[in-house]
């Protein structure tokens, strides 16, 4: 999975943002969309590294 959340809500948030807003409307979804696609990832990754952290025996 690795960065595609970032990059999928990146262009998802500059597609929302110009149909709503135009040109100012497509950097605000932009920026809204890098901003959630980073903590997806991260939260994706704090995910999986709980779900496979080794138990102490």
């Amino acid at each position: 999975m690795g960065c595609l959340p970032i990059i999928v809500l990146f262009i998802a948030g500059f597609g929302v943002g110009f149909l709503v807003d135009g040109r100012a409307g497509a950097i605000w979804g932009a920026g809204i969309g890098l901003a959630v696609g980073i903590i997806a990832g991260v939260g994706l990754g704090l995910y999986l590294h709980r779900k496979h952290r080794r138990r102490p025996r």
